[in-house]
């Protein structure tokens, strides 16, 4: 009989119970112990709904108190020097490395965040030495074991492969080859199987999503190694090697002779090669196909699906497996907690527990039972496609009829820069902040009441004013040049947006988890994009009323809309993406006409857009880079555009940056410790950049001397005149207490670096 699992369930909790638990512990406000509890009910409610849904097996090591990689290396013995002061415990030395600073312990750097392959979820960058010694730490993951296993369920353990884990890490302070490693890494792989093997489990899920990059033939053989090397342990575990995000391609022989004993592929993003993958396997390996999406809402056409699936289900029988394409962390929880939506739009869609639904709707469909539910299906989809709200023909016409010309400023920055300097009157380093201030219990509670009715628009809008023009008072008593009005209106930086275009929609509780207890709303584009009014012009023009500085307009670019969203399935991203270019257009000239001189647009998503294979990068690049342009390009060359990118790896896009043409881009280097700007010795880049001079997602408070450090770092490969000081992204996290701070010593650094730049 064929069999059900998914990769993993998401483990924040459908009411966010993880985040609060997690924040309250930070905070003191709850003892470790309770968070310790919580975590454990949260586990087992996983694993309960799983078992109900009819999945043959639980995932277990899915669940984090902050981030799966994060538990690999604490398992692996990956502890960076700086960590092992034996200032604390095991338990807060962890936060200490996910965040640098935790309820005891000293405070340091934290370990790099950046993003997990081409999704909005942030994972923690291993950090080794060439010298590295791994020393397992196996006690979680046989912990959650024993869990699941006293709850009476089917155990399948999912860990992080080998060769994924090295290619995800970072040398931590000189460079060399990370496959010198592998060798005693293997080691440690094959203590931990051992143990595994110990507790009466059958199947490990090994993941290895780096086999769907294109890999060098020195990583290739790696894998050969590795899984060799694995394959003769003697533990009698049966391996399922899980790739997900896309298609194997030139991997796919490489794959489909690894010795293990079955593997799961990704059947949205990687089409049909499952077909191609099985007719390689012997008739005893298992093969998982990831037919439902895990990283979309949509719901899935199980009909359809089951007619891709007829040939490969009776060639494998029971060595069938079905599950999600990865998994589900990337969506919310329930549907079923939505009272928003329409009752149409309600019919379209499907959350982590509605897809469990669909892999078990799905296998009674192979298996030839009919029933209510695959009508029900079926009609659904099929409504979703022939429905009148999805197409605009005005919008259609208009992306039809953009020129290249549309995303041309008119002047080249050398002449804009003049022009933007003569009306801004900015000192050398200016200081500036991203954009967002702390976001604080009165602000989120007056937000909420407004959406209840409980205040009418007069009143709300007052109440925000009043804390706009605290930002602006703030901001001109720190000594900020250019200022921001803190956006205490936005709820989310893109879901805010979404919630005034036409063709998106946004949900009450889909929260996503984004790194730790930081977790996002994703709105739904579910058709063509439109926008009917201003949406910021009236906050950013009040800021502007309070000061003689600058204050700069804050929208989020068009990428970043469209990656941070889940996206309609039924047409290109790239067209989806120049619909939203045209709507931002329009507010960006709209902000212009109010007397705004200087409009940030966000594109932190860029990076994170680009295809895992880099043969798709030129394509990609392509569309993403004239989207940006063609948002920021109606205004006049006086006005100044900034963007603003973070967490991610931008050295290998570099010059597609420069072509997005922004006057100033200001990105995240803190936690790296400016590494990021390294591509600056060989790349010149040619307009004005920030780069992150502290890390705002960690609590600890720079001091001046190291933010001078840094930026005097950053002005050895930027040129003192096009650099600018500000943090590495916004502040809308952080207390007021840490924010003033911070901002004094940013800004008395930015003041020693103008006097002794006058006195050279």
């Amino acid at each position: 009989m064929v069999k059900t699992h998914i990769p993993g369930f998401p483990r924040i909790g459908a009411q966010r119970e993880l985040k609060f638990a997690l924040e309250n512990y930070w905070h003191g406000k709850s003892s470790r112990n309770e968070l310790v509890d919580m975590a454990k009910a949260l586990r087992m409610q996983n694993w309960n709904i799983q078992a109900e849904s009819g999945m043959d097996f639980v995932t277990v090591n899915d669940f984090s108190l902050y981030d799966q990689v994060l538990d690999h290396s604490v398992l692996l013995g990956v502890v960076p020097q700086r960590f092992s002061d034996g200032s604390c415990d095991s338990f807060d030395n962890y936060f200490r490395m996910a965040r640098g600073h935790a309820p005891s312990g000293s405070a340091t750097r934290a370990c790099e965040m950046t993003k997990w392959f081409d999704t909005n979820y942030h994972y923690l960058v291993p950090e080794l030495s060439v010298s590295q010694q791994f020393i397992l730490n196996p006690e979680k993951l046989l912990a959650e074991i024993a869990e699941a296993q006293q709850l009476g369920h089917q155990v399948k353990p999912v860990i992080p492969g080998p060769i994924t884990y090295l290619w995800l890490a970072k040398c931590a302070a000189e460079e060399f080859d990370k496959l010198t490693l592998l060798p005693a890494l293997l080691d440690s792989y094959k203590g931990l199987l051992k143990l595994l093997a110990r507790k009466n489990i059958n199947w490990v899920q090994i993941d290895e999503p780096a086999l769907v990059l294109e890999l060098s033939p020195k990583w290739q053989e790696a894998y050969r190694q590795a899984y060799q090397t694995l394959s003769t342990c003697g533990t009698g575990l049966k391996l399922l090697l899980t790739t997900y995000f896309g298609a194997l391609d030139t991997n796919l022989d490489l794959t489909a002779y690894l010795p293990v004993d079955g593997f799961h592929l990704d059947a949205v993003r990687g089409g049909d090669e499952f077909i191609r993958f099985s007719e390689r396997l012997r008739s005893d390996q298992v093969l998982s196909v990831g037919a439902i999406d895990g990283r979309n809402i949509w719901k899935t056409d199980i009909s359809a699906v089951a007619q891709r699936l007829k040939s490969v289900a009776a060639q494998r029988g029971e060595n069938l497996w079905l599950s999600t394409s990865c998994s589900l962390l990337h969506v919310p929880v329930d549907l079923e907690q939505e009272t928003g939506f329409d009752s149409e739009l309600y019919s379209w869609l499907a959350f982590a527990r509605q897809k469990l639904a669909e892999i078990t709707l799905l296998k009674q469909t192979l298996q030839g039972e009919s029933s209510d539910q695959l009508a029900a299906n079926l009609r659904d989809v099929t409504a979703r496609t022939q429905s009148q709200r999805v197409h605009r023909i005005e919008v259609k016409r208009r992306v039809n009829g953009l020129m290249p010309q549309d995303g041309d400023r008119g002047l080249p920055y050398t002449e804009r820069a003049i022009r933007q300097q003569q009306k801004l009157q900015l000192p050398a380093f200016p200081t500036t902040t991203i954009g967002s201030f702390p976001q604080t219990t009165d602000i989120r509670s007056v937000r909420a009441r407004f959406r209840r009715g409980e205040l009418d628009e007069i009143t709300y809008t007052a109440m925000m004013q009043a804390e706009i023009k605290d930002c602006i008072e703030r901001q001109e008593r720190y000594g900020l040049d250019m200022l921001v009005h803190g956006e205490p209106e936005r709820n989310d930086m893109v879901e805010y947006f979404g919630e005034q275009l036409e063709g998106y929609t946004t949900s009450q509780l889909g929260w996503v988890q984004s790194y730790g207890s930081r977790c996002v709303k994703p709105p739904i584009i579910y058709g063509d994009i439109l926008r009917r009014e201003a949406m910021t012009v009236s906050w950013s023009r009040y800021a502007q009323s309070l000061s003689d500085k600058p204050v700069k307009g804050m929208l989020t670019g068009p990428v970043t809309m469209l990656q941070w969203a889940f996206v309609r399935d039924d047409q290109p991203r790239s067209e989806t993406c120049l619909q939203i270019a045209l709507a931002l257009r329009d507010e960006v000239v709209d902000l212009e006409q109010a007397g705004i001189a200087a409009i940030q647009i966000d594109e932190p998503a860029i990076r994170e857009g680009l295809p895992l294979k880099q043969s798709e990068w030129d394509f990609y690049l392509q569309w993403a880079v004239y989207a940006f342009r063609v948002s920021a390009s109606g205004v006049q060359p006086e006005t100044q555009i900034h963007t603003h990118m973070c967490y991610a790896e931008f050295n290998d896009i570099i010059q597609a940056i420069a072509d997005m043409d922004a006057d100033v881009i200001t990105i995240e280097t803190s936690r790296s410790n400016m590494e990021l700007l390294e591509v600056f010795t060989e790349f010149r880049y040619p307009n004005e950049i920030g780069p992150g001079v502290y890390d705002i997602h960690s609590p600890n408070t720079p001091t001046v001397e190291q933010i001078q450090a840094l930026i005097e770092k950053a002005a050895t490969l930027i040129p003192a005149g096009r650099l600018w000081i500000n943090p590495d992204c916004g502040l809308k996290t952080r207390g007021w207490d840490e924010v003033a701070t911070s901002l004094i010593n940013m800004v008395a650094a930015a003041k020693i670096l103008r006097e002794q730049r006058l006195a050279a």
